[in-house]
């Protein structure tokens, strides 16, 4: 049997946007009949058509709010036309209205991305809780991108099947360059300076705010540095209005990996990610394998399996809203060329073992125990 899986998710930016194109890309090569029901993207159209992947247009607005019961409406009517045999919700959003659509009616996979009830918020985080707990019983499988996750999961009192796939990165995409190619990918970009790159969706959890509070001290310690932050979000606008010299918005890009290769350091302050170790933020495993030097906050989500105790010999993890400790791990970077090379080959060599061959088959497999189970 063919499985015929609709994909859902409200949500697209630079890690989730990755995960989905790399997870219909191995679906479709399995040969399984796959749709996506999301808000419309360019890379994500643009994999759609090439893989003769059905799209299907949900407009749903980030947070829950008055907007869930057309939301609601307008998922229903998808989840009909598609008639598939199992629904993978992806993130929040995705989570909330798919389950009260399907309602266990299908094999429904979900899968956070984060978890709700991470969110800010004392109030928001009392509802997002007892929400997870209650959904929990229209879930199949929650299927965690770390243990870490999952045991959040389990701590918060969400009660449900679970599954661990760890998140993988695209070896052959995401590849260290020559002392020729660095050099060359620098000059097309105008680097000349020691330079810092950041990338994510600009808003709270991702804490590019952190990072340009270090920037001053860096700026001291090293005058000519340049930050880099790749990526788009709501809060553009209030962090353009404080950036220091020598920080630039880029915006989305297209050339994720070229800013990474030029970059001495990747940095990726976040105050939470989706889990931890190789469950990590996509763009940490991504700058890892291209061979550069990674500076990330220990929180869970960033500060096991893929970092953990190896991480003094590959980057660095600094505590949580320590602005001097951020600033001090870039600027020994910057400062020392050749240490921050010497922690991106050591990066590249530990997610080796991290291709998507694992990741895609683990996946696979447990959309194939959920079909089983109907």
């Amino acid at each position: 049997m063919t499985p015929r899986v609709l994909h859902v998710s409200q949500a697209t930016g630079y890690g989730l946007t990755r995960y989905l194109t790399a997870l219909l890309s191995d679906q479709a090569a399995r040969g399984w009949d796959l749709a996506l029901a999301s808000s419309h993207e360019e890379e994500l159209d643009r994999v759609c058509e090439e893989l003769g992947v059905e799209h299907r247009t949900w407009r749903a607005r980030r947070s829950p709010g008055l907007t869930v019961p057309v939301e609601y409406v307008r998922l229903r009517r998808i989840v009909r036309a598609i008639d598939p045999d199992v629904v993978h919700l992806h993130s929040s959003k995705a989570g909330l209205v798919g389950r009260l659509v399907v309602r266990r009616r299908r094999p429904t996979i979900f899968t956070p991305h984060a978890w709700s009830f991470l969110a800010e918020g004392p109030l928001m985080r009392w509802a997002a809780r007892r929400w997870e707990r209650f959904a929990a019983r229209w879930t199949s499988v929650t299927l965690c991108v770390s243990a870490a996750e999952q045991a959040r999961g389990k701590g918060a009192g969400v009660r449900s099947e679970y599954r661990v796939v760890p998140n993988a990165v695209d070896l052959d995409a995401f590849t260290p360059a020559s002392a020729e190619e660095r050099q060359a990918i620098r000059a097309r970009l105008g680097v000349e300076a020691p330079m810092a790159v950041c990338i994510g969706r600009l808003a709270p959890q991702k804490g590019q705010d952190l990072l340009l509070d270090a920037w001053p001290e860096v700026r001291r310690r090293v005058p000519p540095a340049e930050l880099a932050l790749i990526g788009d979000g709501p809060d553009r606008h209030e962090l353009e209005s404080r950036a220091a010299d020598g920080a630039r918005f880029l915006g989305h890009r297209n050339d994720v990996r070229e800013w990474m290769i030029a970059a001495d350091v990747v940095v990726q302050p976040a105050r939470w990610e989706a889990g931890s170790g190789v469950g990590q933020s996509l763009a940490t495993l991504e700058a890892m394998a291209c061979g550069r030097s990674v500076i990330t906050t220990a929180v869970a989500g960033i500060d096991d399996d893929a970092l953990g105790e190896g991480a003094s010999s590959f980057g660095a993890l600094v505590p949580l809203g320590d602005v001097d400790a951020l600033a001090e791990a870039i600027a020994r970077r910057l400062e020392d060329p050749a240490y921050a090379a010497a922690e991106g080959a050591r990066a590249r060599a530990r997610v080796e073992e991290l291709g998507f061959d694992r990741w895609g088959t683990a996946i696979a497999d447990v959309t194939l125990e959920v079909l089983g189970k109907r």
